[in-house]
Parts: C-alpha cells; sequence; structure tokens
C-alpha cells in the first residue's frame, strides 16, 4: 500500500495518543474531519494499523515482573514451529513473542505477579513442553522505554 505525506502524519499522530477525535486529528494534518476518517478506516482495512491498544502499566495491575526469556526449541521444524507459535499466543502471560535468528529460536516478554507465579508458569509452559530444549530468563529490573511508536520517514 503507498502511504502519502498525510497517511504518515495521521500515523504519527496516532502512535502518539489513538484517542485524538477526527476533529483534532483533521486540524493536525489540514484535512476535513470526514476525510480522515476514510483514510483510518483504509489504513486499517488495508493492515497498516493493525490495532488500537492502551499501553497498561504492569505494576498497576499486579504484575511487577517482567522477564525477557530466550527459548530454544529440540528441533526446527515448521509443526514444532507452528505449535509453539499457537501457544505462545494462547498464554496471557506473554506479552511478546518473536521467532528470532541466531543463539535462540524464540524470544518472549513476560510478566508475573512474582517469582513463584513465574516459577509455576515456566514448569507449565517449558518444563513440561517436550519441544523445547532449553530457556534462559532474564529479569528485568527497570522498565526504560515501552511502547509501539514505530520512527515514520517522510517520503
Amino acid at each position: 500500500m503507498e502511504l502519502d505525506k498525510i497517511d504518515i502524519s495521521l500515523l504519527r499522530e496516532l502512535q502518539r495518543d489513538n484517542r485524538l477525535t477526527s476533529d483534532q486529528l483533521s486540524a493536525a494534518v489540514n484535512l476535513s474531519p470526514t476525510a480522515v476518517q476514510r483514510r483510518l478506516k483504509r489504513l486499517r482495512s488495508e493492515g497498516v494499523i493493525e490495532r488500537d491498544v492502551a499501553i497498561v502499566s504492569p505494576k498497576a495491575v499486579g504484575r511487577p515482573i517482567t522477564m525477557i526469556v530466550m527459548v530454544t526449541l529440540e528441533r526446527e521444524r515448521s509443526t514444532i514451529i507452528s505449535r509453539f507459535k499457537e501457544a505462545i499466543r494462547d498464554a496471557p502471560e506473554i506479552m511478546s513473542g518473536y521467532y528470532v535468528t541466531g543463539e535462540s529460536d524464540f524470544i518472549l516478554v513476560i510478566t508475573s505477579r512474582s517469582m513463584d507465579d513465574y516459577e509455576a508458569f515456566t514448569t507449565r509452559f517449558f518444563y513440561e513442553n517436550p519441544d523445547i530444549k532449553g530457556f534462559k530468563t532474564h529479569v528485568v529490573m527497570d522498565r526504560v522505554k515501552s511502547g509501539f511508536e514505530l520512527p515514520l520517514d517522510e517520503l
């Protein structure tokens, strides 16, 4: 899909605050509110805008511990990879999952209420899964930056 300068400007504004009204967006990009709505509908239907979400503080909802986990599978077969991807999607504790190259096969971002809670998760999710060769956990000490804002270059 071709994005023009107005699309880029709209996306930039929405990444900063997705609760902006059509009137506010129209003022920011110099279009009518109706034209803004048409563009947003097109950006959503084309998959440029995947979702409109709120970034929730893990601490505020009782999940103060975050881990970065590197997972290695026993073998890299398409059925095993597909099955593990589905398990990632189904696990609410996993905030983000990435199939990667390099030393590990997957990198996961996981939140937990406590270390005991995380230990129970590892037993259920990793140790009981015969497709997993191993995993390494890195406990996050401080969340320095969190978000999904992509850098958008001008066309």
